[in-house]
């Protein structure tokens, strides 16, 4: 985490989070999501939800994206944020909160530019989907690497396990949506 936020934290410990502003999809790539296009629908659809998603605006300032990249972590709960300063950002996944670079030379990175470590379990959702578990947790190969990623397989050094993609937060402990979540948990008892 960066200095300049360590300390914003110390000076403002108590800044209220913020839910649906950010986005990360099954590509790697960080999406803003303004009030207008958070009522346009969810950041990706969910099961029994007929909406269509709405992602909102790629970011593309490098600058930005290596802030938000140095300062991502995940709560107890399993929910990913970005700490800006003071306040959490919670973060709508598409699918996971890592995205897979896989190099030539057989070396795992995540999307936020660090070294994965050692690959200690592949598994493949019913779409063909393939995912990778590291030191660093769970993240799905980027679909641009699945050529090198191909290669892990077919040599055996990934043998992927089939797992259901609805299963996968429950099962690895990481929350697609703590916006959804966060409205669950603030409704009164007894509502829908």
């Amino acid at each position: 985490m960066d200095d300049i936020v360590k300390a914003a934290l110390a000076k403002w410990p108590n800044v209220p989070h913020c839910y649906g502003w950010l986005g990360l999809d099954a590509r790697g790539n960080w999406y803003m999501r303004d009030d207008r296009c958070q009522a346009a629908g969810p950041f990706a659809r969910a099961e029994g939800d007929d909406r269509v998603a709405s992602k909102g605006s790629l970011l593309k300032h490098e600058k930005l994206i290596e802030f938000i990249h140095r300062n991502y972590a995940a709560d107890e709960q399993g929910q990913w944020f970005f700490q800006n300063g003071p306040q959490r950002v919670y973060v709508e996944l598409e699918n996971t909160p890592f995205i897979w670079r896989v190099q030539p030379d057989g070396r795992v990175r995540s999307h936020t530019g660090l070294d994965a470590g050692e690959v200690r379990q592949s598994l493949l959702d019913e779409q063909g989907r393939l995912y990778l578990v590291t030191v660093m947790g769970l993240g799905l190969v980027h679909t641009s690497d699945m050529a090198l990623a191909a290669d892990a397989v077919e040599s055996g050094r990934w043998v992927p396990e089939p797992v259901q993609w609805l299963a996968l937060p429950i099962d690895r402990g990481f929350v697609r949506s703590p916006q959804r979540l966060q409205a669950r948990e603030s409704r009164p008892a007894g509502t829908t």
